[in-house]
């Protein structure tokens, strides 16, 4: 199935989809016999096939980073109205940071999913859905997925891969693993491991869903674990955004919610914002899906991937790389100090990169919102310029 969408503000994008040919092993050896990616494209692949950019969606986003898009077939309810305008909009198109005038920018739904690609909703050959039995899933596995995509499109070699929060984790797996196929690297408020406060939050999110009656072992039928997902996201959207700017959204965007025969309720708007982010994503993400993208991210540890014993072999191939790292100064998601990590391991390894902090008072989704603090710095990039080492 492909299909054209439809144009906003000037940004055109195109979804496909793509079989793997001869199916697919994942990291912790299961084996899937039949993988489609779901992915979408803004602008024009050139004569050379030099200027693409692979984009790595965040934790919960989707291929669709730029554009409109009104719906995919066999979603339905899942794409939500919230789905339609491109998370990524602000930044790829014409004349923005990813100039799609000049570049072709694709970005691929992790295999996992739940937005096109196969994932614990899609169904196996034997007409059944994977549910439960999905196989658990690494970014490793994201990016050699992906990488069969670059073979389909015919590109040998990327301009620039960019990731943003767990996307960049995918990126550091992409630049390690295949660093031939890459010139430059783009990290957003990210860093090389799983933390304890990761693995805290995201234990925390396992838990609220896996405690759900309605989640039933993985094995359930559509809404499933609705409100362990409500808590799951409750759990963590309070490290995607300032304190601050939560308050002032809270009281912009309060919203009554029907909590049943709870004795507390909500009694602040604050706690209805909170209520409402989670609900909003409960009509748009599965269950299973979540959970190993969740895993994912626990288990990420690009060493053991490349199956190296240090950074310095890790990059042992990067070294005609140039790294743009972001931090944000008020991200408690990513900590700034650990992309001052990811510095520090460039440096000492003797691969180029410039280390920039923007600051903001909208947390860690300053780099969804303000396209002004991140966009003269990538297209610096984009366009050749010398960074310092």
């Amino acid at each position: 199935m492909d299909g054209e969408s439809e144009r906003s503000d000037q940004t055109f994008t195109q979804f496909f989809q793509f079989a793997l040919p001869g199916g697919f092993e994942l990291s912790s050896g299961d084996r899937l016999a039949d993988v489609t990616l779901a992915y979408e494209t803004w602008g024009q692949l050139n004569e050379a096939r030099d200027n693409a950019v692979l984009v790595f969606h965040a934790l919960t986003g989707s291929q669709h980073a730029a554009g409109h898009n009104a719906g995919i077939e066999g979603l339905g309810e899942r794409w939500t109205e919230e789905m339609q305008a491109g998370w990524w909009d602000d930044f790829i198109g014409p004349g923005k940071a990813f100039d799609t005038n000049r570049m072709f920018v694709i970005c691929a739904n992790y295999v996992g999913g739940c937005f096109g690609s196969t994932g614990p909703t899609s169904l196996r050959p034997d007409g059944t859905r994977y549910g439960a039995e999905f196989p658990p899933i690494t970014f490793a596995d994201c990016v050699r997925s992906q990488v069969h995509l670059l073979d389909h499109l015919g590109i040998e070699r990327l301009h620039a891969v960019v990731g943003p929060s767990t996307g960049g984790m995918a990126c550091i797996n992409f630049s390690t693993l295949f660093p031939e196929r890459v010139d430059r690297v783009i990290l957003i408020g990210t860093g090389l491991r799983a933390t304890p406060l990761h693995r805290i939050h995201n234990f925390e999110q396992i838990r609220a869903i896996e405690s759900d009656r309605a989640y039933r072992g993985g094995r359930y039928e559509p809404p499933g674990p609705y409100d362990g997902l409500v808590l799951a996201r409750m759990i963590s959207h309070k490290s995607f955004v300032s304190l601050r700017a939560m308050a002032e959204r809270s009281r912009r965007q309060v919203v009554a919610q029907d909590v049943g025969e709870a004795w507390y309720g909500v009694s602040h708007p604050l706690e209805s914002y909170m209520m409402h982010q989670g609900r909003k994503f409960a009509a748009r993400f599965d269950a299973n899906s979540y959970l190993r993208i969740l895993d994912a991210w626990n288990r990420f540890d690009p060493l053991a991937d490349a199956g190296v014993d240090d950074y310095e072999a890790l990059f042992s191939g990067c070294a005609h790389q140039k790294y743009l790292i972001f931090s944000i100064n008020t991200d408690v998601c990513y900590y700034p100090e650990e992309q001052r990590e990811i510095a520090s391991v460039l440096k000492s390894v003797g691969v180029e990169h410039t280390h920039i902090t923007v600051h903001s008072d909208k947390g860690h989704d300053s780099f969804l919102l303000e396209p002004h603090l991140f966009g003269p710095h990538i297209r610096y990039l984009l366009d050749g310029g010398l960074l310092s080492r």
